[in-house]
């Protein structure tokens, strides 16, 4: 049997399994990839919001990173919440020692129930310290507005934004998730590299089970390059996936329900890798 491609996260917790790490271990291994993970905060959160958020101290992280890069390298690394601009940095060290390693960040400012999960010295940090190193970058609406410091109402305005994302913040890539903001019907995604732009469109499915989508959006870019894909590739494979996700979801909790992370595995397979 072939030694399997290796994804890292590094992020939040979700006792109720629709979001940070516990989503994106179970969308890497959709994706025939092996999940590792280090643990950022302890958050107390289920479909109808987030109630606690306990950050780990800083040496609790280094130890966990410590004894995954001891052992056995990543082929691609993600990050979720990062509440903290020590924690930012801390995080900067290990990326800059193994630029080899695609890295996947997921500016992870907000839940879904619009709870802040970063405090304000943090959302400053992580344009200065994390986006720049950023293979891919996956802010939602929201999240590219308090980046950039405007509104995107518009694909104009979204154009501007990712210009600012490779141009001016040096990330490599950047997936600006454009939700339906001029149809209804339509959800689009917009990828801006140094080589311009593409848009990836899906069915738009009228649910509110759509919590976690950003981490398993993210995770499974990451996974796609571990595993060899190219930027725009990884991009394609997360939008049909979360695509199905949605469509299948399980309709679990109260609140915002989870998305189905084997929806895309039942529906289409494994890939060959």
């Amino acid at each position: 049997m072939n030694k399997p491609k290796i994804a890292l996260t590094i992020a939040g917790t979700d006792p109720t399994g629709g979001a940070g790490v516990m989503a994106d271990l179970k969308s890497f291994h959709a994706c025939g990839v092996y999940g590792m993970a280090a643990i950022t905060s302890i958050v107390a959160q289920n479909t109808k919001g987030v109630q606690h958020i306990h950050n780990l101290e800083l040496s609790w992280l280094e130890e966990q990173l410590d004894s995954v890069f001891d052992d056995e390298l990543p082929q691609a690394i993600k990050t979720g919440m990062i509440a903290t601009k020590e924690m930012m940095e801390l995080i900067r060290t290990y990326l800059e020692k193994h630029p080899e390693i695609p890295y996947v960040i997921d500016p992870v400012m907000l839940a879904k129930s619009g709870d802040s999960l970063m405090d304000d010295k943090g959302k400053h940090a992580l344009q200065s310290i994390l986006l720049p190193l950023a293979d891919v970058a996956t802010p939602n609406l929201p999240e590219a507005e308090e980046i950039v410091g405007f509104k995107l109402d518009n694909e104009d305005a979204i154009k501007k934004a990712g210009k600012i994302f490779i141009e001016e913040i040096g990330s490599k890539g950047v997936v600006i998730k454009g939700g339906h903001i001029e149809d209804d019907n339509i959800a689009k995604d917009y990828l801006f590299t140094k080589d311009g732009l593409e848009i990836f469109e899906s069915e738009r499915y009228e649910t509110k089970h759509t919590h976690g989508t950003g981490c398993t959006f993210s995770a499974v870019i990451a996974a796609e390059l571990a595993k060899g894909k190219t930027i725009y590739e990884a991009v394609k494979k997360a939008k049909d996936f979360i695509a199905l996700s949605i469509k299948y979801t399980p309709e679990i909790g109260q609140g915002r329900g989870p998305v189905n992370h084997f929806a895309y595995m039942k529906k289409v397979g494994l890939d060959d890798e």
